[in-house]
This record gives structure tokens, sequence and C-alpha cells, in this order.
């Protein structure tokens, strides 16, 4: 998971693709600018609708995710026609969104995340959402995942790559209420690699994920 970056470098096995780096100029005056790696190694409510995987199925406890209207997301993942690959990218929509659900609630036991997450994923997640609590920081500004690549297998399993671009996203400091801003750079683009498992709810849920910021495919 890699998103807007801590003042902290490690990098976490998690599952849920996010880093904390703010791109942009500085309004803080914070001298926090180093990345959180939720990933093996080493990235919403869309802002204007754009090519976009179907809503996941109805499920009646599937969770309801409602994010800061400062938070806005673009996926540019176009449906496929095939029943089980749409689902997998509804559903990865939805779990990007429950990781920032959680990292702006302050819980890093929120239950919305933890509805796509199992294992391995899971922990990690659980791991780099602390990370955010332990700051008193959340996030903000516009997220964009692009260039989806997508495989779904016939015993039930599924791996999904895609491009993250955090240019204008930002790390907020709640105490201070202090958005960190930082030039867009090669690190503002991030690939994520996903294993998926689809459960006895027909949900897919992510098992385990490797993140790598930087990424040349990623970069325009």
């Amino acid at each position: 998971m890699k998103r807007r970056s801590l003042p902290v470098a490690t990098a976490l096995v998690a599952s849920a693709a996010l880093l904390l780096t703010a791109c942009g100029g500085d309004d803080s005056g914070s001298k926090d600018n180093d990345k959180i790696a939720g990933a093996d190694t080493g990235s919403e409510t869309s802002a204007s609708p754009t090519a976009s995987a179907t809503a996941p199925a109805a499920s009646a406890d599937r969770p309801k995710i409602e994010l800061p209207s400062d938070l806005t997301y673009t996926f540019e993942w176009p449906k496929t026609g095939d029943a089980d690959k749409d689902a997998v990218l509804a559903d990865s929509e939805q779990s990007i969104k429950a990781v920032d659900l959680a990292i702006t609630k302050q819980n890093a036991l929120d239950k919305a995340y933890l509805y796509y997450y199992e294992g391995e994923a899971a922990a990690g997640t659980e791991t780099f959402i602390k990370k955010y609590v332990d700051a008193k920081a959340s996030i903000t500004g516009a997220y964009r995942f692009y260039d989806p690549d997508l495989k779904v297998d016939s015993d039930g399993t599924a791996s999904l790559s895609y491009c993250e671009d955090q240019g204008k996203a930002y790390v907020k400091y709640l105490e201070t209420n202090k958005v960190k801003k930082t030039e867009v750079n090669a690190d503002s683009y991030v690939i994520y690699h996903t294993s998926l498992r689809k459960s006895d709810k027909g949900v897919w849920l992510i098992e385990k994920m490797v993140s790598e910021v930087g990424s040349a495919k990623c970069q325009p």
C-alpha cells in the first residue's frame, strides 16, 4: 500500500495500495515528506463521472462508503463485458475507498476495509492505516487510477495490476488542519499488483498486494 507519505519510510506488507506523500506546492510548512510503503515492497467517489467499472453486486452486508467531500477519485477502468472481471474492478474500487475511509475516520480496524481484505493484506493495511492515526494525519485531494491489467482464473482467483497518479493528493495534519504539498515527481506514480479470491458471498477479497513507487510504466 502506498499513498501520501508521513514522517516514516518503512515498507509495509499491505493490501490497499496507498502512499502517504504529497505533491504540488507546500502550504503547510511541515517537513514530513517520506513515503509509506504499504505493500510487499518497494497506491472515490469520482469528482466527475469517468470510465469506470460497474457498481459492485448488491449485498445485504456490503459496507456503505461515504468519503469527505475534499476527496475525489477517477477510475479509468472501463467495463470489460465479462461479469467476473467487471466485479473484480468494482470491488477493487470499493476496497481502495474503504481504506481511505478508515484513514479519514482514524480507525485502523474500520469494518469497511476489513470487508475487502483478508490475511496478509488485512494485517498490512491495518499497520498502514495506523501510521496515519499515530501521526494524527488524514488525506485530501484527487486520486486517479488507470491502466488496469486483469486476469481471472477458473478457480475463483484473480490478479489485478493498476497505476495510481497521486500528483494532486496530499497529507492533511488534523491538529493544525495544514495540508502538506510537494512537487509532482516520478514518485507521484505508483503501480500496484494485487492477488484476489472470490468469497462465498461473491465478494472479491484482496489477499496480497505489492506496490512500486516511481514505476516507469505509470509515468506520463
